[in-house]
């Protein structure tokens, strides 16, 4: 197990390198940089902006130069910590995201966990009591946690909450406490505001889990061992979670690695329209205006989510499934 963490260590710095190569040449994809987008904004408001203003600025930042030039610039400071100064704030680039990435990681963490709480234990009632009223409850109210947008969602909770409490939903603290230190206040005041994106956020992956660890337990009960566990006289909820549960989480522990990058992505317009301090909307503003630094470690970031994530999920399938060994006989 040790060998295999260390391979999947070296696989992971590369994965990392190439994929912050490949997120640096996109970001530049589109025609122009930062200061074309500012040129045409304060054209756009009638103001003139002298040309060498624009030359020097474009010195300044090195915009001028080739890709690879740029590239090395960048990745050779984010190794050391420094992610470069944001064009548009005028600030360095972590001070920026410092904050909204650990309120995205902390809101797409506990959504995470709010999924399998509640995926697990009716996924596994409606695979048991397969066709009961439960089970179609539960296939029901999956169709529909697929079928309704995560921001369609949100409106609805707003809306609803405007009508029946005369109260706006948005933000993630109150404004006494959205600059404070972490406290036992602070804490209840974010867990009173956030329960709503983390519920908007969980219905389509709640949905999803329950779909797919009911099919594979519906698949595993057939199978000859669990008759045998049976007729040894072992009791059900034993027969039931020892066994076929634990081959049927196999699916679910796989798509870690994409789960976490979906959620920070797909909370990119749920955060727009609830207003919730995280990196998506930040995220959205640099790609507008080309911050090229910004957006860049926001990407990294978020692709550093999907190579931890599948390396965890790896690890905890070895861990739950004896049947996988690597590098063994």
């Amino acid at each position: 197990m040790l060998q295999f963490i260390s391979k999947r260590l070296l696989a992971m710095l590369l994965t990392m390198f190439a994929v912050s190569f490949v997120a640096f040449a996109i970001i530049q994809l589109p025609p122009g940089d930062f200061l074309t987008s500012y040129m045409a904004s304060l054209a756009a408001t009638g103001e003139q902006v002298d040309p060498k203003v624009i030359e020097n600025l474009r010195a300044q930042y090195g915009l001028g130069e080739p890709y690879l030039v740029q590239y090395w610039k960048w990745i050779s400071g984010v190794v050391v910590g420094n992610f470069g100064q944001s064009f548009e704030w005028k600030r360095p680039v972590w001070e920026l995201i410092w904050g909204r990435i650990g309120n995205s990681l902390l809101l797409e963490g506990l959504a995470v966990v709010a999924m399998w709480l509640v995926a697990l234990p009716i996924g596994i009632y409606a695979a048991v009591r397969k066709y009961s009223l439960g089970d179609y409850l539960a296939t029901i109210g999956g169709f529909i946690g697929l079928a309704i947008p995560n921001f369609f969602f949100a409106l609805i909770l707003m809306y609803l909450s405007f009508i029946w409490f005369g109260k706006t939903m948005g933000g993630l603290f109150s404004p006494g406490f959205e600059d404070a230190h972490w406290s036992l206040p602070r804490i209840w005041d974010f867990l009173s505001h956030a329960w709503a994106p983390i519920l908007v956020l969980a219905t389509g992956g709640t949905a999803e889990l329950i779909r797919i660890l009911r099919a594979n337990l519906l698949d595993e009960l057939q199978k000859p061992y669990v008759t045998t566990a049976r007729a040894k006289g072992l009791p059900e909820w034993k027969v039931i979670l020892k066994y076929p549960v634990r081959l049927a989480l196999n699916p679910l522990v796989s798509t870690i690695g994409w789960l976490l990058p979906a959620l920070v992505s797909g909370s990119v317009i749920v955060s727009v329209v609830m207003n919730l301090p995280t990196a998506g909307p930040m995220l959205l503003r640099s790609l507008t205006t080309q911050d090229m630094y910004l957006a860049g470690a926001i990407i990294l970031l978020l692709s550093i989510l999907t190579v931890v994530g599948t390396m965890i999920s790896d690890v905890l399938l070895a861990l739950i499934d004896p049947r996988i060994r690597y590098g063994g006989k």
